[in-house]
């Protein structure tokens, strides 16, 4: 999973899956939904994320997460 952050268009996109995209659904005002070609989610897209969420802190509970990096 990666958090990708574009200030120039303050939006967030969370990636669960590299894949690519053959379908976008808005499921609420700013909020899209990336599918691939089986339905399968592949990531969210998150319009004005900074005005939505807390992005001075990311936290994880219980992720059996064997790597992390931060670039």
């Amino acid at each position: 999973m990666r958090l990708h952050y574009c200030p120039d268009t303050d939006s967030l996109y969370v990636e669960l899956r590299a894949r690519p995209g053959a379908e976008t659904r808005e499921v609420s005002d700013g909020l899209n939904v990336d599918l691939d070609a089986a339905g399968n989610v592949i990531g969210f897209d998150i319009d004005h994320a900074s005005k939505r969420l807390d992005l001075s802190t990311l936290e994880t509970e219980a992720l059996p997460v064997h790597s992390a990096r931060m670039s």
